[in-house]
């Protein structure tokens, strides 16, 4: 990581950090002092997300069902499948904790940023210290992607949105299928939950 001036804050952005076991202590070691960004998302709806954006690379991918489950018939969910495995997100959260106490780190709803931009980002200028500068007028919602846009300045006519790979159409998945990987992460949603302190509300 490059040194940081003083006013300055330097960060840095890859998803696979919550998930790798061998990322906390290295953080820590580098750093006891950083603040943690971890943007979550209904884990059912992330799964299919990932499950979306992998079978736009390889087309001959088996269905959701076929890699979600163990047994189709008796809803055995397979929990060594990647995209059904990080939505357990609590399980992740233990390895942090060992390094970092929560005030270290700020949960960021996956959906909030979609309905709600300003104001989660409003959360984060608090947590990082900031003044609050980004506000409703920096974003406007992008009706194709189904995602917000940000302007980069008020009044700047080259908003900032999200690239081609976002916002692919999600295949249809039964509801049998989402109501059992609801029923399947409840527990885990509620346990993170009370770590965090934060109910996300998650169906």
């Amino acid at each position: 990581m490059p040194t940081s001036l003083e006013g300055q804050i330097t960060m840095e952005k890859t998803p696979s950090y919550f998930i790798t076991k061998e990322v906390p202590p290295r953080i820590h070691s580098m750093s006891p002092s950083v603040r943690l960004l971890v943007v979550v998302r209904d884990p059912v709806t992330r799964a299919i997300s990932d499950y979306t954006q992998s079978t736009s690379k390889r087309k001959d991918t088996p269905s959701f069902e076929e890699m979600a489950f163990l047994n189709v018939t008796t809803g055995l969910v397979d929990t060594s499948w990647s995209a059904i495995r990080i939505g357990v997100y609590a399980r992740f959260l233990e390895w942090w904790t060992r390094y970092f106490t929560l005030d270290r780190i700020l949960f960021i709803s996956g959906e909030n940023l979609i309905k709600d931009p300003a104001g989660e980002m409003g959360r984060v200028q608090d947590f990082l210290d900031l003044k609050q500068v980004i506000s409703d007028k920096h974003f406007y919602f992008n009706e194709t992607k189904g995602f917000p846009c940000l302007k980069k300045s008020e009044g700047s006519g080259n908003p900032h949105c999200l690239g081609k790979t976002k916002g692919r159409a999600h295949p249809d998945i039964s509801l049998a299928t989402i109501q059992r990987l609801r029923d399947f992460y409840r527990p885990f949603n509620m346990k993170f939950y009370q770590m965090v302190g934060r109910n996300f509300g998650w169906p």
